[in-house]
């Protein structure tokens, strides 16, 4: 297990260690007037930890602090280890960007798009083009999730038991055909919407690997980059380490605890999710974007080229526009005004119209459970926060840790 400590003083890598602090005590109220359980937050420039502090709790009820090596539910945070990993086979020519979904996974030839009417009564038209390889990794494919609650197909993924979860028993092969036989929202790459894209590209890397979705992510991803504590589940010698995780809701003063939802990530699940399975630590997912920051590669291993990973971290939305004006409503706590989407990252193209203060070029992502990383190329610098706290539209974490950061960089 990677061992997390400073690994560089705060002016030394350009930051005023006064202004880093008020990244704590800004997020200390967070904990001590209830509204997060605990967090851990991790900051590191030119891939030296500068910042690195825990408060509150993994465990409330039982008193059990936020530590170093507590494991997380990453959720959403695992989609851009899974895109990473089906641009790995990409590189090794498994599949081009325009190939159909269909050509790996059958049951997306005959796909419907939906035209009108509710979930018990839809009227629906056929596809114009086949869902392809770059709409699951842009989230222009049509799918969507069942926890959105936006629009009759939300209804017929909750019906067929696509919410905060899967079925009972069904495999990611079973699933993913499931998926396929629903309508899907708009014609393939007409608009954005958040979907269960990741977690059909998981089944694709299956298919063209050969190995489960785990097997491969293991072998090709985990073991070499040293990330011993990232799993679809957490076994059982470690389990004492695993967060217990909250949801928040408006009757209640603090957190209410989600054990049978949080209780999933203990055992080996049948639907191995490449969109939101993956568990793990701060020190894991740091060498990952540590991985990143390197363009693709770390400690003498490469995972990917470095064309391939800037390619992937381009803005791929038709015209070069923002998520605001070609995505459906998103499922979060800010606006993505100036805001893009590469191949399993959202970058930034524009901090001004954003409101926000970052750099261009930042990309990343975040999970339900209010978990947020980025990389920020410019600044050189990777940010990790990590809570259990469902859902993570709850609070403007994101966009406050943004500010805390880089006013913390005077160099």
């Amino acid at each position: 297990m990677s061992e997390l400590k400073i690994e560089v003083e705060a002016a030394e890598a350009g930051f005023d260690a006064a202004r880093l602090q008020r990244i704590d005590a800004h997020f200390a109220r967070y904990v001590d007037d209830g509204r997060l359980p605990g967090w851990l937050v991790l900051v590191a420039r030119d891939g030296n930890i500068v910042h690195l502090s825990t408060r509150g709790d993994r465990d409330h009820e039982a008193g059990l602090p936020v530590e170093l090596d507590t494991i997380f539910r990453m959720y959403s945070m695992t989609k851009p280890v899974v895109s990473l990993a089906a641009m790995m086979l990409y590189e090794e020519g498994a599949f081009e960007l325009k190939d159909p979904v269909h050509r790996f996974i059958p049951a997306f030839e005959s796909q419907r798009v939906y035209r009108q009417g509710s979930a018990m009564k839809l009227v629906t038209e056929p596809v114009v083009e086949p869902i392809r390889i770059w709409h699951l990794l842009t989230h222009t494919s049509g799918l969507t999730y069942g926890f959105h609650h936006a629009h009759p197909v939300d209804a017929m993924y909750r019906d067929a038991g696509f919410e905060w979860g899967t079925p009972p028993g069904v495999d990611l092969a079973a699933g993913v055909d499931t998926i396929a036989s629903l309508p899907l929202l708009f014609q393939p790459g007409s608009e954005w919407n958040y979907s269960m894209s990741t977690d059909v590209l998981g089944r694709v890397i299956e298919v063209v690997s050969g190995l489960t979705l785990d097997e491969f992510l293991r072998e090709r991803v985990f073991e070499p980059l040293g990330m011993r504590d990232t799993a679809f589940w957490v076994p059982e010698p470690d389990q004492g380490r695993l967060a217990a995780l909250y949801g928040a809701t408006p009757s209640a003063t603090r957190p209410v605890r989600l054990d049978a939802m949080g209780d999933v990530a203990r055992s080996r699940p049948a639907f191995l999710s490449g969109g939101g399975g993956l568990v793990s630590t701060a020190a894991d997912y740091h060498r990952f974007t540590l991985m990143l920051l390197r363009q693709g590669e770390l400690d003498g291993v490469r995972l990917i080229g470095t064309r391939t990973l800037r390619y992937m971290t381009r803005n791929h939305l038709p015209g070069g526009v923002d998520l605001e004006a070609f995505g459906r409503p998103l499922f979060a706590e800010t606006t993505f005004d100036g805001v893009g989407f590469g191949l399993g990252f959202s970058m930034l193209q524009d901090s001004v119209a954003n409101r926000v203060l970052s750099s261009a070029g930042e990309y990343g992502w975040g999970g339900a459970a209010s978990t947020v990383f980025w990389v920020d190329p410019a600044e050189r610098i990777t940010v990790m926060f990590l809570t259990q706290l469902l859902p993570s539209s709850t609070y403007p974490i994101r966009t406050q840790l943004r500010q805390l950061v880089y006013q913390s960089l005077v160099d």
